[in-house]
């Protein structure tokens, strides 16, 4: 049974997931989100559970490992150019998007969604601080301080902190490199927990499929079609707009670099499916590391820094298109006419604003918040896309994920760290394999 479980190929069990969980949700209604969430939830703690630990020895392996073959300010610098222009595309492709769908006209009286809070937008000076963890090991456990209501400080659950798990690692892999054959022990223990935790990732993404059976049947189950009805033309944009710029643009940047699309998605799908159930780029990483890796043969130390750091600030979809046709939706629902300085202040708070933010929660409506801020366009409009924003999240983040994985597949192409080989195999398998189970 194992065997045969296994000899299915990962993408066509989630597949399967998937339309089952769409069937459950349409049969079962409100109830499938009571009685087939919990399968999702339990899938996306499996997910959380896992990326800290993955990224922490991943960190510290690759720094420890790259430091004797190539430069890491070159590589770190070559791939935050790569986040940056494609960022840029992407709001170009948000832009274009607002002007030929004009989702913004005859849509008539739309109505604040009845959960929607005004989000509190961080200063950059604050993000930048944020990076530098107070206690690592709160950092390393998913938690920060924080205030309840009463004043008092707390503990509460901070899903922004892979950043700060990024920096201690890096100092600490830094620190194995700066003193040599003293730690040579340690860093061979950071290489072997590091392939601990790419072993575990394997188990733990069997359960995919029955995720996403839950995520999905939950989402339908609970998501009436009333509520897509009068914003139909701007989910129906931001889908295109997004199909768009992973398949005409990174198409596009693939070939440029004489790598063949079609071999990348089939390598990048499981983490792009992953990243549409679960909505969650965070989720998405480990998925997506183990398709840099196992499936498009980026080289496992430089996908060990990258693709983490990806997910906490390349944000392709939350980042740049949504709140570039957001500011275009609200410009045309309240008559306002976008100057060519409006359009230009929009791309850059767009692409700035999304290193500042990623990783804090509801980077999506912060990111719109804050092109909205620097447009001068009215903030109380974004209430009327907050009733739809978790089917609009669900595109937003296979755009984010997909944009994860291209990046440290280009820069590996132009510094000679991709796998031609395992690029042109493009596995689609990202779990176990059927010989594991033997």
């Amino acid at each position: 049974m194992f065997k045969w479980w296994f000899g299915i190929k990962f993408w066509k069990r989630v597949v399967a997931g998937f339309v089952l969980g769409a069937l459950a949700g349409w049969a079962f209604g409100p109830d499938a989100e009571k009685w087939f969430g919990p399968l999702g939830d339990v899938y996306v703690n499996l997910i959380m559970m896992i990326a800290v630990p993955l990224v922490f020895f991943a960190v510290i392996n690759a720094v420890a490992a790259l430091a004797g073959q190539k430069s890491i300010a070159a590589l770190a610098g070559r791939t935050f150019a790569w986040f940056a222009l494609t960022a840029v595309l992407a709001v170009g492709v948000g832009l274009v998007a607002g002007y030929v769908f004009k989702p913004g006209l005859g849509v008539g009286t739309l109505q604040v969604a009845s959960d929607y809070q005004p989000k509190d937008v961080p200063g950059v000076l604050d993000m930048l601080f944020h990076i530098v963890p107070p206690n690592p090991f709160a950092a390393l456990s998913g938690a920060a301080t924080g205030k309840n209501a009463d004043g008092m400080k707390v503990l509460v659950p901070n899903n922004g902190t892979v950043l700060q798990v990024l920096f201690f690692a890096g100092l600490v892999g830094f620190a194995l490199v700066k003193l040599g054959e003293k730690t040579a022990g340690l860093r061979k223990l950071a290489g072997e927990a590091s392939e601990a935790m790419i072993q575990v990732t394997r188990f733990v993404l069997e359960f995919t499929p029955i995720g996403t059976f839950g995520l999905i049947a939950a989402l339908v189950g609970g998501y009436g079609f009333e509520q897509l009805k009068p914003l139909f033309q701007f989910v129906l944009a931001m889908y295109a707009a997004c199909a768009f710029h992973i398949l005409v643009v990174y198409s596009g940047l693939l070939l440029a670099h004489g790598l063949n699309p079609l071999k990348f998605f089939r390598g990048a799908f499981p983490g792009m499916q992953v990243g549409f159930v679960a909505s969650s780029s965070f989720a998405a990483m480990p998925v997506g590391l183990r398709c840099a890796i196992h499936n498009l043969g980026v080289n496992k130390d430089y996908a060990g820094f990258a693709v983490p750091l990806g997910a906490s600030i390349k944000m392709d979809g939350c980042g740049a298109i949504y709140p570039a046709l957001a500011a275009v939706f609200i410009a045309q629902y309240t008559g306002i006419e976008l100057s060519v300085t409006q359009y230009v202040i929009i791309a850059l708070a767009s692409v700035l604003g999304s290193f500042g933010t990623a990783g804090v929660p509801g980077t999506a409506v912060i990111m719109a918040t804050v092109v909205l801020s620097a447009a001068g366009l009215p903030l109380h409009v974004i209430g009327y896309l907050y009733a739809i924003d978790r089917v609009l999240d669900m595109m937003r983040t296979m755009t984010n994920v997909t944009g994860q994985i291209l990046v440290p597949v280009l820069v590996a192409r132009e510094t000679g760290m991709l796998d031609q080989q395992i690029y042109d195999a493009a596995s689609t398998n990202v779990g176990m394999e059927a010989g594991d189970a033997a």
